[in-house]
């Protein structure tokens, strides 16, 4: 079991990686909240050549999904240059949130963008890394808050070999999705979990809050995270706050 943290803002990554003494970290490769393209990282070698695996998370304001071009272009080629960033880095992957349209649209012409994004990369050659499309936890135009949105996703995109899934536990937790044999639910989707976001929840089931809680502190049984990540068989990246990470650590790695 591979267990680590996001690093929000450290300069030198896989310093702080090597005291936390964790097996993956996840980071950015810009500022989260801008369009800025990425810059050569300052520590990409050391990066590259540590054996702590690495995967990049996207900007926030990403939606391929949207049907209005003056976000959908932009979001489209951000996760090209995020993706081709991750792949200097020798991450596993880069997290894409599924995004969401407006109220009155068409949730299929969301689903087609996403498939478009695919497709116009595939003649580009493809990104280099897998796209992790991330469960969201609210809105009633998300993409991909329900079982039935990721199902109706995953028909668009499935067929992609660079398409894979990150389950966060909060956003399924206020998406309203029963975190009990969650795992075999969405595996049987997508056929695959490739990254897991293990956070609790500082809201009630159902909310469509996404505010994250450590482990022990939240309204998740830690039990139940706990079981869930050792099911998915997949790394596990804790975006939990930060004084509490080193406590989430110890918690699971007495298990």
């Amino acid at each position: 079991m591979r267990v680590g943290a996001h690093l929000r803002q450290d300069e030198n990554p896989v310093a702080t990686a090597e005291e936390l003494g964790i097996d993956i970290f996840q980071m950015f490769v810009t500022d989260p909240q801008s369009w800025k393209k990425p810059e050569p990282h300052p520590h990409a070698e050391q990066i590259r050549e540590s054996p702590i695996d690495v995967v990049v998370h996207s900007s926030y304001q990403i939606n391929v999904a949207s049907l209005n071009n003056r976000l959908r272009m932009p979001s489209r080629k951000a996760v090209e240059q995020q993706a081709a960033a991750a792949a200097d880095l020798g991450a596993i992957g880069l997290v894409v949130h599924g995004g969401h349209l407006k109220d009155g649209e068409d949730a299929a012409d969301g689903f087609a963008n996403w498939r478009k994004l695919f497709e116009r990369q595939a003649d580009k050659g493809g990104f280099g890394v897998p796209i992790l499309i991330e469960n969201t936890a609210g809105g009633d135009h998300a993409m991909a808050r329900t079982l039935e949105s990721i199902e109706r996703l995953w028909d668009a995109v499935g067929d992609f070999p660079e398409a894979g899934f990150c389950l966060d536990t909060c956003h399924a937790w206020a998406g309203g999705e029963d975190l009990v044999g969650l795992v075999e639910r969405i595996k049987s989707i997508t056929g695959r979990i490739d990254l897991i976001h293990l956070n609790n929840s500082r809201d009630e089931f159902d909310s469509g809050r996404d505010r994250h809680a450590n482990l022990e502190s939240g309204q998740i049984d830690a039990e139940v995270l706990a079981e869930l990540m050792k099911t998915a068989g997949a790394p596990g990246v804790l975006e939990t706050p930060a004084d509490g990470i080193p406590d989430d650590l110890a918690y699971l790695r007495s298990l």
